[in-house]
């Protein structure tokens, strides 16, 4: 029997330049699920991404599903892409494990999870305000710089991954400290300064783009201080929950978030193409 995808749709182009076209998977041309396959909004048009594959069940746990795989990486090859991703859903098992036997590598994934309407209270002694416009300059600076060093060893070029930074601060950063919906704060212990927030609205909850204690304050529980604060302040902003992507390999940031109650929403993997 010979599995191939039949596209449903001519080659779509985004307005931010990505691609996405999506195929039937057929079976000696009878359908048996669909695939969609992109270029990657956060990585660009280099970076493929399979946003979503499904095979019916009567056709599964037949290889379907790994030859469907194969035939999208052949069409991003085709788009001169040299990376492909996957993401799989919190609980799509036996897609995790097609993907890792496919040779695609975990690089981050997204956790979350729903807030009630009291906002969490902060430890005696410590206390947030917002980011200065003099603090902001050196801040983003040093969480591009951040940023980019974590991407490297989960298999981003180093370059692009400081092309990322730069065109994520960009988009969603426009207008610095007066974006709009955008929190950047400070958090101080006893008068002292021990680390940042950086939150904001996604997909109607709050969303935690970057948490960082100082160097010489960690161990003492200002991370967990930090992630209080943004649930405090999604809790303000109206919104119900809230999510952050975690990098695999942070084990003190994966065990923070996990004794908070945070629960794997959706894992990102990746193949190179070349």
């Amino acid at each position: 029997m010979t599995t191939t995808l039949r596209p449903t749709e001519p080659l779509q182009r985004e307005a931010d330049g990505t691609l996405s076209r999506r195929y039937q998977v057929c079976v000696n041309s009878r359908p048996v699920g669909a695939i969609h396959l992109g270029t990657s909004p956060q990585f660009g048009t280099a970076v493929a991404l399979i946003r979503d594959l499904r095979i019916e069940e009567p056709d599964r746990r037949r290889g379907r599903g790994t030859v469907a795989a194969l035939a999208a990486e052949e069409i991003a090859r085709g788009w001169g892409c040299g990376r492909i991703e996957v993401a799989v859903p919190a609980g799509a098992e036996a897609a995790l494990k097609g993907a890792t036997a496919l040779g695609y590598v975990p690089r981050s994934r997204v956790m979350g999870k729903p807030l009630g309407d009291t906002p969490p209270r902060l430890p005696d002694g410590s206390r947030a305000r917002p980011m200065t416009a003099e603090e902001f300059v050196p801040w983003q600076a040093h969480e591009k710089e951040t940023y980019a060093r974590s991407c490297v060893p989960h298999g981003v070029p180093e370059a692009e991954a400081r092309s990322m930074a730069e065109r994520g601060h960009a988009a969603v950063l426009p207008d610095g400290l007066a974006t709009e919906g955008m929190l950047i704060s400070c958090l101080e212990h006893e008068g002292e300064l021990v680390g940042t927030l950086w939150l904001g609205p996604r997909e109607g909850g709050g969303f935690v783009y970057d948490v960082a204690t100082d160097a010489g304050h960690r161990g003492r529980g200002h991370g967990r201080t930090l992630m209080l604060l943004a649930e405090a302040q999604s809790v303000a902003a109206g919104w119900s929950g809230i999510g952050l992507n975690v990098f695999v390999g942070n084990i003190p940031a994966e065990r923070l978030y996990e004794s908070l109650g945070y629960e794997t929403r959706v894992r990102y993997l990746y193949k190179s193409l070349l």
